[in-house]
């Protein structure tokens, strides 16, 4: 695994994600109560950030047509989307927040 520190822990709000670059790929990282998560920021339903979404209850929404998607899974909750995004490990160490994408929590390929 390949762990890249994308920010402090305090950068991240409570109501939204916030996006980051890691290598190529563009994630969001977002909190779900004390921990934290990241998907590829990138709704599977209209291709826009995911980052610009509200975060509710372990959910993040796509502020363009409301779809909703499960932190933990990257699972799509709310309709119209209906496939999963990709999760990445997130890793909290004293100095950041890490994430790998190296590797996808779902099996989920980031687009």
């Amino acid at each position: 695994m390949a762990f890249e520190r994308v920010c402090a822990p305090e950068d991240v709000p409570t109501d939204e994600g916030l996006a980051v670059v890691v290598g190529d790929l563009e994630v969001v990282v977002a909190r779900g109560g004390e921990e934290f998560f990241a998907l590829q920021n990138l709704c599977s339903h209209a291709a826009v950030p995911l980052s610009e979404g509200e975060v509710e209850d372990c959910q993040i929404e796509c502020w363009l047509h409301g779809s909703r998607f499960d932190l933990r899974s990257g699972k799509p909750t709310g309709l119209p989307a209906t496939e999963p995004v990709a999760a990445f490990p997130v890793d909290i160490r004293p100095d950041g927040v890490y994430v790998d994408t190296s590797v996808t929590l779902n099996g989920v390929r980031p687009s």
